[in-house]
């Protein structure tokens, strides 16, 4: 469990301009404009923007209400000339001789109705102050709470000034990537985890501390603004999207340079880095693992301001940055500008070329994942209300649990658990409301007096609404809490509103469903214990019959194919495969297949070595052994062999079906002489002889006759200074190389039985171990001058071990 906390600095939303304000900031007069125009109570002028990026640098003035405003030139000269004693006329001189071109009394008239007085930075004409209504954006804070006014902020924070020396800044970010790098590439969580959540105390200590941290990110903000010679304001906490988080008001930050700006907007990352130091002093001096969790915290919480997209400290550090203030307000121009015809617009071409290309590129990385997070918010809703539910369910459970034990801390843990699972939910679904709200008002307001566009906009929006009452109606899986093994992909929450047609074909890369058979009475698997089972999809073609490279003395073909998946396709060229298929009640059906395969010119190495057995019987028994050496002579770029193995039974009775693939790959530097050639063929001999009698050979047995085949025929390589790049086996290594030793895949075996009875043949064998089914292994290929050969990657596409792949001792005689 984990709290965010931390917020935007300024909380008071976005600059306001008179273009974006309009009359929805404040209510429009109803009085005739007097004469003598006064200014607002505590309306302040904080002068032109230094370090701007728009080509005509804005100009703020800040209200009562801490609401930050820009203004043109022209609009806050006008505004400069107000003194409660000028006339209309005089400000229009006032204002002409400041900006240098003729501004008349009508022209002062009209902007002073039209642009200042809505933005209630003037007394109405009857000498009454105006109603103002601050900026309400969709990313703003909500439900803020002030905890400290402007004077205490200042006096609480003036200690902290002297923290931004730039020795000890130096100092301490030194200290805080030391730390990080420590606890995060040496020390490690296991141990802090470990004491932590053993102790649900501890973990409550930690979020405490996290939470005070977050509190403390604020003072940094403040205490730069005050390093800096601004002065900060309130400080408080609040809702911001959908976590709680702290703010303090350093609008006044932005009387200061870009230099100024930018270490305000950095002081709370700084204080994070303090908070993470003395963590680690404190671990220092009484080795309390779970202190390092702050440290990481520390960590994630600056991770997570960095970043632009919403109003985080990385969004005022790239709008100070490039010295445009109002970010989200630039969305729209810089959409249209870039459209052809609309390049050459004021309001596109308003900033400076570098800044709109900051802009732009923040624009269009912003939006998509804006628009694409709004709509997996809507799409998976009802998954998120369902895990919600059943995670309240189960701390609520816990908690009666703790409270029943007498565990205060335990009990603590759970009430914040549930109320960090509901407050998310909850900013959802506010979230939500409120953009349906201002997408309904705006487009309502926008067709007023144009019948035809709104009846489109209302049909849009019952089509709308329609469409998410579908996709929300209650299913069968509509509200089903997500499952750890999910992966939670857009693919994923897009199947859950328009799944899968429930008999479509399953395909690579696609969701799809399928149905797992498993036997009764039997432990199911869990994410904590899983189980590996075989799953084998049938192919919408007709079946390949298979081809059985070297079938045991009196083996016939296949029968007919009862299984309720497609029969294994034949081996492409170079491929091996051993089949065993027994559908005869009482019986033993061995498959063998041996293959030594060379690899020459170059050519790709994609050759398989495959076993399958497959069984659907009473008391019966299916063998399947596939051995392949594949030996690559000279360079080969491409080298992919796969190994792999398969065993099922289907409606058996005391059955046993045991399949084994054993692949070896070696990489020769030269082709073997006459003597090593003569021994190998010799070799190969004796191997093409065991496998005719394996159906003899107790299963105990097989695997590790094949591992001792294998290290022969690595011999045999080995000691050719040939295929070893000339380098006698006796000598050392060349200076500053390894002589590395040859590595063999493991063989890739599975072992599937019904019961532990044994099978009723007529000539005893001992029915024995499987290997333990790990996936097979190589390593690199391996260049330069070595004495040894080496082993290509090989990757089994499918290795099936089952749960226990031991069977259970058997006598179980040959066919």
């Amino acid at each position: 469990m984990s709290t965010v906390n931390g917020g935007p600095s300024r909380p008071d939303g976005p600059l306001t301009s008179p273009a974006s304000a309009g009359t929805d900031t404040v209510s429009p007069p109803h009085v005739l404009l007097p004469d003598v125009p006064v200014l607002a109570d505590g309306v302040e002028l904080m002068g032109e923007t230094k370090g701007s990026g728009y080509r005509e640098p804005p100009s703020l003035v800040r209200r009562a209400d801490g609401q930050a405003i820009q203004l043109t030139r022209l609009l806050y000269l006008v505004l400069e000339a107000v003194d409660g004693q000028r006339t209309t006329e005089q400000i229009a001189a006032h204002a002409s001789t400041r900006f240098g071109r003729l501004v008349s009394e009508d022209n002062v008239r009209t902007l002073v109705t039209s642009q200042l007085l809505p933005l209630g930075l003037l007394r109405l004409g009857d000498g009454s102050q105006p109603e103002m209504r601050k900026a309400d954006p969709l990313l703003g804070m909500r439900f803020r709470y002030t905890v400290t006014d402007p004077e205490r902020t200042r006096k609480l924070t003036a200690p902290f000034t002297l923290l931004f020396n730039p020795i000890i800044v130096a100092a301490v970010c030194a200290a805080f990537i030391a730390a990080s790098w420590w606890v995060l590439g040496v020390k490690g969580l296991a141990s802090a985890t470990h004491d932590a959540f053993a102790n649900p105390a501890l973990v409550l200590l930690v979020l405490a501390v996290t939470v005070l941290s977050a509190g403390f990110h604020e003072f940094g903000h403040a205490a730069a603004a005050r390093r800096g010679g601004a002065t900060p304001g309130a400080m408080g906490a609040g809702l911001y999207l959908i976590w709680p988080a702290f703010f303090t008001d350093v609008t006044d930050s932005y009387r200061l340079g870009r230099g100024g700006r930018i270490r305000t907007d950095l002081g709370g990352l700084y204080f994070n880095a303090i908070v993470a130091v003395a963590m680690m002093g404190l671990w220092w001096a009484t080795d309390f693992d779970a202190l390092l969790l702050v440290v990481v915290t520390q960590i994630l919480q600056m991770v997570r301001q960095l970043l632009p997209l919403v109003r985080f400290d990385g969004y005022h550090i790239l709008a100070d940055a490039t010295g445009v203030p109002d970010l989200f307000q630039r969305i729209k121009p810089t959409l249209l500008g870039l459209l052809p015809w609309r390049r050459t617009s004021p309001e596109a071409q308003a900033l400076k070329p570098w800044a709109r290309a900051v802009v732009t590129v923040w624009v269009l990385v912003t939006v998509p994942l804006l628009v694409v997070s709004m709509a997996v918010m809507v799409l998976s809703l009802p998954r998120l209300l369902g895990t919600a539910w059943a995670s309240v369910l189960d701390q609520q459970a816990q908690l009666a649990g703790s409270l029943a034990d007498g565990d205060l801390g335990g009990a603590a843990l759970r009430a914040l658990a549930i109320a960090a699972v509901a407050l998310p939910i909850l900013g959802i679904l506010y979230i939500l409301l409120r953009l349906a709200r201002q997408l309904a008002l705006g487009l309502w307001h926008k067709t007023r007096g144009k019948a035809l566009q709104r009846a489109a906009a209302m049909a849009t929006i019952a089509a709308v609404t329609a469409g998410l009452a579908w996709a929300w109606w209650p299913a069968a899986d509509t509200y089903r809490p997500v499952q750890p093994y999910e992966r939670g992909t857009l693919a994923d929450v897009t199947t859950a509103v328009f799944p899968a047609a429930p008999h479509s074909p399953l395909q690579e890369g696609q969701t799809g469903k399928t149905v797992a058979l498993w036997p009764a009475g039997a432990a199911t698997p869990t994410r904590e214990n899983p189980q590996l089972s075989t799953v084998l999809v049938p192919h919408t073609g007709p079946a390949s019959a298979g081809t059985l490279a070297d079938s045991a003395p009196g083996a016939s073909p296949a029968p007919s194919w009862v299984f309720p998946f497609n029969q294994p396709a034949a081996p492409e060229e170079d491929g091996n495969q051993a089949l065993a298929v027994n559908t005869s009640d009482g019986s033993v059906t061995y498959d063998v297949a041996f293959a030594l395969v060379w690899a020459e010119d170059g050519k790709p190495v994609d050759t398989t070595n495959e076993a399958y057995a497959f069984a659907s019987c009473t008391d019966c028994t299916a063998v399947a052994v596939g051995f392949q050496v594949v030996l690559i002579v000279g360079q080969a770029d491409v080298i992919v062999p796969e190994n792999l193995s398969a065993a099922a039974n289907y409606n058996c009775l005391r059955c046993l079906t045991y399949a084994l693939a054993s692949q070896l790959v070696l990489t020769l530097d030269g082709p073997l002489s006459e003597d090593s050639t003569a021994r190998l063929n010799t070799l190969w001999a004796e191997i093409a002889e065991y496998g005719r009698e394996l159906h003899n050979v107790p299963f105990s047995e097989i695997q590790g006759r094949l591992n001792a085949f294998k290290e022969q025929i690595m011999e045999i390589v080995r000691s050719d200074p040939g295929a070893t790049n000339g380098t006698p086996p006796a000598s050392a290594p060349s200076a500053g190389t390894t002589a590395p030793s040859p590595r063999t895949t493991e063989p890739a075996s599975v072992t599937s039985k019904a019961t532990t009875a044994a099978p009723t043949p007529a000539a005893p064998a001992t029915g024995g171990a499987a290997s333990d089914g790990s996936p097979t292994q190589a390593g690199p290929t391996q260049e330069g001058p070595t004495q040894e050969p080496s082993i290509a990657p090989t990757e089994p596409a499918v290795v099936t071990p089952m749960p226990d792949p031991t069977p259970t001792a058997a006598e179980a005689p040959s066919s």
